[in-house]
């Protein structure tokens, strides 16, 4: 499979891409640093720019069968700014499938079902910016033709993987508490051979 990986220098993203590699496939990963990637794989191939540029999305969106993408939001609207770039360059060359790594905090409040986690007193978040990012980004999606899959964990710290975990569609699991970068990074991944999730949310949690 040739998969485009968005955000491939960044925690979660650099663990897709080796996860792809060693499963054998053909991984595109636009950057802005060449340099912050550590792999060397002949499977592996980088290319300099900007996900808020029109035409370099354009340029990696050329050869490929789907896109996952684990970029944050750095403070920045880079998601808001660069979704619509990266929907309108998939529809160009009909490429249908898109993982992308969330926030719980797009998930529904399961104390208010009607508002969203982070609109609700379940947050403990003292700036909403980065989940109103991933919520427009949200919105964009379920706008668009695409068959999108939105993993959405909650406290990320570095961790091994380990398989053992929750998922919710639309909710996180209650009792919730972390969840490693590892591990969703491999759920994440894992979402490119399952249509389970197609146009869903998933939360995910130990």
């Amino acid at each position: 499979m040739r998969i485009l990986v968005l955000g491939a220098t960044g925690r979660v993203g650099s663990h897709i891409v080796s996860l792809a590699l060693q499963d054998k496939h053909h991984i595109t990963a636009l950057v802005r640093n060449p340099n912050k990637i550590k792999i060397g794989h002949e499977n592996l191939h980088i290319f300099q720019g900007n996900v808020m540029e029109k035409q370099d999305i354009e340029n990696v969106m050329a050869n490929v069968d789907i896109v996952i993408s684990a970029l944050n939001t750095d403070g920045t609207n880079t998601l808001t700014k660069s979704m619509p770039l990266i929907l309108d360059a998939m529809e160009k060359v009909n490429v249908k499938r898109i993982i992308t790594v969330g926030t719980a905090g797009i998930l529904q409040s399961r104390l208010s079902p009607s508002i969203l986690r982070y609109q609700s007193s379940e947050t403990k978040r003292k700036t909403t910016f980065a989940a109103e990012e991933h919520q427009k980004v949200y919105e964009l999606l379920k706008q668009s033709e695409c068959d999108w899959t939105i993993v959405c964990p909650t406290y990320l710290p570095d961790g091994e993987y380990t398989g053992i975990y929750r998922i919710e569609r639309d909710f996180l699991p209650e009792g919730e508490g972390e969840i490693s970068v590892a591990d969703t990074a491999a759920f994440a991944y894992q979402q490119i051979q399952s249509k389970e999730y197609l146009k869903s949310r998933v939360g995910i949690a130990y």
